[in-house]
């Protein structure tokens, strides 16, 4: 179960973004991935929301709303966490076309859109076809082969350029670039708000996340999801520090010249510095963990469109036969969106900011609505519509 949401978590698209924001961040970047290990490790340590989730023997958060607030907010809160969602996985396909092309060397628009299209067509297949069998399977598969290629990867990038030359080389750099942000310490080149804002989107990853949820609902014993989140924890912290650190490499590699395009920098690095069997492998895990992360996603996001918004408007059971002809029908429509999300949005951000901004849309009326509904008697169907609103 521990790799199993960590294969979700671990996507292509966790490398990317967690690559680029060591290049734009540095070592002080380092904080974000300490603030998930320390929040996820107490959540795990006290049972802090999770227990209680777990004793309702809920399988999903929208199942909680109804359960504490009624139907209404079932559904409200549904449609708002599909929406953060859906938003929040639309860049997940650009960003795995930009990896395979930059490792590639293919340069052009048109390169990019057609191999956007084989990708998704292969998700879609696989998905619609293989259901939550094959998502665990190939979670535990793609989390193996892609920890042994990323291992790899930080062991040439050590022997290349060298543990102590890092630092020196990487003070060298922004002092001929005349960057005086500071390297380390990240009160001081991105301060405290940004800081709280980690800590945040850790308890969010963690305990309000959908895909990271259901697996911690599904377990048998309840003192297991314990220790799960406990073990989780050092694993999150592993999983951001690695990638974090290979765009530290990247950065250091080619002398701070970024382009202006910072996701680019890790793939080429990789390009550059990795021979040809372990290329293949660390190619072929990310891919693993791209159709890993799509699988899992498109699966949660259409069972709860089914489950949560579709079936409690119509005010009648659907048989599972129903449901699963439903939900491969928006596993469709949402890979058409995805595909139509990666051509239409072209903005400059920070991947990693943009997926903290879009899951917002859910979460920031979901934390007041799940943990005031847990520990406070008084909570009520209208607070908890308009904490969601």
């Amino acid at each position: 179960s521990v790799v199993t949401m960590l294969g979700t978590e671990m996507g292509l698209i966790t490398v990317m973004y967690t690559a680029q924001t060591g290049v734009n961040g540095l070592f002080a970047s380092f904080h974000i991935g300490l603030a998930a290990f320390l929040v996820t490790f107490v959540i795990g340590l006290t049972g802090f929301v999770i227990i209680k989730l777990r004793a309702l023997e809920v399988k999903s958060i929208p199942e909680y709303y109804q359960l504490r607030f009624g139907k209404k907010v079932r559904i409200l809160g549904a449609i708002l966490l599909v929406l953060g969602g859906v938003l929040n996985m639309g860049l997940f396909l650009k960003v795995g076309a930009i990896f395979i092309q930059t490792i590639f060397g293919f340069e052009s628009e048109f390169t990019l859109t057609v191999v956007m299209f084989i990708l998704i067509i292969l998700v879609l297949i696989y998905t619609m076809s293989g259901g939550m069998i094959s998502v665990l399977v190939t979670d535990y598969i793609q989390y193996v082969i892609l920890s042994i290629g990323l291992l790899l990867t930080v062991f040439y990038s050590i022997s290349i350029l060298g543990w102590s030359n890092l630092f020196v080389s990487l003070e060298n750099i922004n002092a001929d670039l005349n960057i005086s942000k500071d390297v380390y310490n990240p009160i001081k080149s991105m301060g405290p708000s940004y800081i709280s804002w980690q800590v945040i989107l850790g308890f969010v990853s963690a305990v309000i996340w959908p895909t990271a949820i259901t697996r911690a609902l599904s377990i048998k014993d309840v003192n297991m999801v314990r220790y799960q989140y406990m073990w989780s924890s050092i694993s999150f912290l592993i999983r951001f520090i690695i990638p974090c650190f290979l765009g530290i490499c990247a950065y250091i590699y080619f002398s701070g010249n970024t382009d202006s395009n910072t996701l680019l920098l890790m793939p080429k690095y990789l390009y550059s510095i990795l021979p040809v069997g372990v290329l293949g492998l660390v190619v072929a895990g990310m891919l693993a963990a791209f159709m890993s992360t799509h699988d899992s996603y498109l699966l949660c996001w259409s069972t709860i469109i089914t489950n949560d918004i579709i079936e409690p408007l119509s005010n009648k059971k659907m048989s599972s036969r129903s449901k699963i002809k439903l939900t491969r029908i928006i596993i469709f429509i949402l890979g058409i969106y995805v595909f139509y999300w990666g051509l239409f949005y072209n903005g400059g951000d920070a991947i990693w900011d943009y997926l903290g901004i879009t899951g917002a849309i859910y979460f920031t009326g979901a934390i007041s609505v799940i943990v005031f509904g847990l520990y406070w008697d008084k909570a009520s169907s209208t607070g908890a519509m308009l904490a969601l609103i």
